[in-house]
């Protein structure tokens, strides 16, 4: 295992795809009527913050997936705007 050095970069922990049994976040609205289960981000927290189109890689379950995931790209703010984090998995730490 490499040490961090001083002046390293720190990547985004959690730019690997993953399969929708081990994600790396599950939100939930609070009728837990629709789930988002996180499998990849894009970016690391620090700049989504700054961007408004920051997204993941999701697998979705709704009332109209009809007990199915659907999979594609949400924008991380309309997830964050109509759920909250449930659980969050260990992320390996990526350092370049």
């Amino acid at each position: 295992m490499r040490t961090i050095q001083k002046g390293d970069v720190m990547k985004n922990k959690m730019s690997k795809s993953r399969k929708v049994d081990n994600p790396y976040m599950i939100y939930q609205t609070p009728d837990r009527s629709w789930e988002w289960r996180v499998l990849k981000t894009y970016q690391t927290p620090e700049h989504e913050l700054t961007n408004q189109y920051a997204r993941w890689f999701c697998a979705v379950k709704s009332p109209m997936t009809y007990g199915d995931w659907e999979y594609g790209d949400v924008y991380c703010k309309d997830i964050k705007d109509n759920a909250t984090c449930v659980k969050q998995f260990e992320a390996q730490e990526i350092v370049g």
